[in-house]
């Protein structure tokens, strides 16, 4: 499904409302002056105020399930705006809310 291509500066947060960024983005491929993400990297989650009765949380990390199918960056798939992903250990998904609107993926 294609969708605009993350970078490090896309506003990406966790369903109860932590920031995620990339852990190493690519920094050899940028889209407006910032490094792309890529499936190679999971993403750090930080400020999750979830805290259940049982103790699996809050959302620390998480791990992207899909990524572009034609676009790559250092042999990895970019992550798209319709990327999918899951956040450890809750295993709520990312949302991705903003992201730069030049340049699109498959």
């Amino acid at each position: 499904m294609p969708g605009f291509v993350l970078h490090s500066n896309a506003l990406v947060m966790c369903a109860h409302g932590g920031q995620a960024q990339p852990m190493v983005p690519f920094a050899r491929v940028t889209v407006s002056g910032n490094p792309v993400a890529t499936m190679a990297s999971p993403h750090m989650i930080t400020g999750c105020p979830f805290v259940p009765p049982g103790g699996n949380g809050p959302c620390v990390t998480a791990q992207w399930l899909v990524g572009a199918v034609r676009v790559t960056a250092g042999g990895m798939p970019v992550l798209l705006q319709s990327s999918v992903a899951t956040c450890v250990p809750t295993a709520t998904p990312l949302n991705i809310i903003l992201t730069q609107t030049r340049v699109i993926g498959t």
